[in-house]
C-alpha cells in the first residue's frame, strides 16, 4: 500500500498532536504554517477530567505538562473601591492542569519534529481536487500533490474558507469580543500571591465589560461587549482604536491598563466565536480543532483538539487507507463531544450584560452549592468515557 501524504495547516496544537500520531504510525505528513517561526507564550489553556488526563498519557506528554504548569489563580471580582465580591476560583478557570498555550506547543512539537517535516513563513493559496489527490498551491515554496488536506489553522481557517466555503456559513459571532496584551498589569500594591503559591488575578465589570488583571490567562484581559466589528483583524492600530473605544469611560484601573496595552508587544483582538459544524470532512479535507469546533473563551478548546487530533487519526489508522470510512467515523465520532462548541457562549458570563447580572454571576461563586454544581458540570462536559482506543503507537 502507497504510503499517503497528508498535508495539516497549522502548527499550534491540533496540528502538531495529529502529526504526532500519523507520522509515528506510517504516513507521510507535512505541516505548513504562516508564522515565521513556532509561538511562544501566549494565554493559558488547561485540560480537566479523566479523559484528558487519560489522553496526555497515551501520547506521553502527561509529565512534561504537569511539569510547566502554570500556578492556580484564583480570580478576585472587585467593585471600583478594590472591594471584592466574589472569588472564582483557580480550579474552575485553570482545570486540573493549566498551562501556557505556547510551552503545550512547544512540548508537542518537539513530539513530533521526527514525524513531520514542518514548513513555516508559508501559507496555501489555493487547493484543486480530484480523484487523484489535493493539487495544493503554496505562497511561497512550489506546488504539490497531498492524498489529504488537513485543516488546523484556526477559528479563521483557510483550510476551511477554501475546501467548506466562506467562512460566514460556518462561524458565528454574538457580538462580544476580546483582547489579550501582554505588559504590566496596574494592581499597584493589591495582593498578587498567597503564602502557598496561589496567584491572585482581578476582575472588574460594568455591564457588558470586563477588564481582568494579572494571572495566567493574559497579563490584561479585556472582553466586551459591541454593536458591531469597527475594526480591521489584519491592522494593530485598527483594533487598539475599538478596544478603548468601547471601555471609554471605564472606571477602577481600567484607563491605566489600557495604558499599558499600547505598548505592549503582544497584543491581540478578536471576536468572540463558535462554529456551528456538525461534519468536519468534506471530500479529501477535513477540520481539526478550532477550525471546526471552535468557541472561544469557553474553556473546552484544546481537549477538544487533542480529542479530535487523536480520533482522525486513529480513524485514519484503522481504515487502511480508505478515507472516505475513515472520514464518516470522525464526524460520528465527534458529533457528541463537539456539543458544547456549538452551543457555549462565555460573553455573558464574563461580561454580563446589567449590574444586577453581574451580582447573580458574583452569588454564584459565593455559594457552595452553585459552586459544586457548576464544577460537576464541566467535569461531564470535558469527560467522554467513549473515547476509542486505537491500535497506534
Amino acid at each position: 500500500m502507497a504510503t499517503t501524504k497528508v498535508l495539516i495547516s497549522g502548527a499550534s496544537i491540533a496540528g502538531p498532536a495529529l502529526a504526532r500520531w500519523l507520522g509515528r504510525n506510517g504516513f507521510d505528513v507535512t505541516v505548513v504554517e504562516k508564522a515565521p517561526t513556532a509561538r511562544p507564550g501566549g494565554q493559558a489553556v488547561d485540560f480537566k477530567g479523566r479523559t484528558h488526563h487519560a489522553l496526555l498519557t497515551r501520547m506521553g506528554i502527561l509529565d512534561e505538562v504537569r511539569a510547566h504548569q502554570t500556578e492556580k489563580t484564583d480570580w478576585r471580582m472587585v467593585d471600583a473601591n478594590d472591594h471584592v465580591n466574589a472569588v472564582v476560583p483557580g480550579e474552575f478557570i485553570g482545570g486540573d492542569v493549566e498551562i501556557l498555550r505556547g510551552d503545550l506547543a512547544g512540548i508537542l512539537l518537539a513530539h513530533s519534529a521526527a514525524d513531520a517535516d514542518y514548513v513555516y513563513d508559508d501559507e496555501i493559496t489555493s487547493i484543486s481536487e480530484s480523484d487523484a489527490g489535493v493539487d495544493v498551491v503554496f505562497a511561497r515554496r512550489p506546488d504539490e500533490r497531498f492524498d489529504l488536506l488537513i485543516g488546523a489553522d484556526g477559528v479563521h481557517s483557510a483550510v476551511r474558507r477554501l475546501a467548506f466555503g466562506p467562512e460566514d456559513r460556518f462561524v458565528e459571532t454574538r457580538g462580544f469580543y476580546y483582547a489579550v496584551a501582554s505588559g504590566h498589569a496596574p494592581l499597584g500594591d493589591l495582593e498578587t500571591r498567597l503564602p502557598d503559591g496561589r496567584g491572585i488575578a482581578y476582575g472588574y465589570n460594568e455591564p457588558g465589560r470586563l477588564a481582568l488583571l494579572g494571572g495566567q490567562k493574559a497579563p490584561n484581559l479585556f472582553v466586551f461587549r459591541a454593536e458591531r466589528p469597527d475594526y480591521d483583524r489584519r491592522d494593530i492600530a485598527s483594533q487598539r482604536t475599538f478596544l478603548e473605544s468601547a471601555f471609554a469611560g471605564a472606571g477602577w484601573r481600567v484607563p491605566a491598563a489600557l495604558e499599558a496595552s499600547r505598548g505592549a508587544s503582544d497584543f491581540f483582538l478578536d471576536a468572540l466565536a463558535r462554529t456551528r459544524m456538525t461534519s468536519f470532512t468534506r471530500g479529501r479535507a477535513a477540520l481539526v480543532g478550532d477550525a471546526g469546533y471552535a468557541n472561544t473563551l469557553g474553556g473546552f478548546g484544546t481537549g477538544l483538539a487533542l480529542i479530535g487530533a487523536y480520533i482522525l487519526a486513529g480513524e485514519l489508522i484503522a481504515a487502511g487507507g480508505d478515507h472516505e470510512a475513515a472520514f464518516r467515523a470522525y464526524d460520528r465520532r465527534m458529533r457528541k463531544p463537539t456539543r458544547i462548541a456549538r452551543s457555549g457562549n462565555a460573553g455573558p458570563f464574563l461580561a454580563p450584560p446589567s449590574t444586577g447580572r453581574i451580582r447573580m454571576r458574583d452569588w454564584t461563586f459565593a455559594n457552595p452549592l452553585m459552586y459544586r454544581t457548576m464544577m460537576w458540570m464541566t467535569d461531564t462536559f470535558a469527560t467522554d468515557d467513549s473515547l476509542p482506543d486505537y491500535r497506534m503507537r
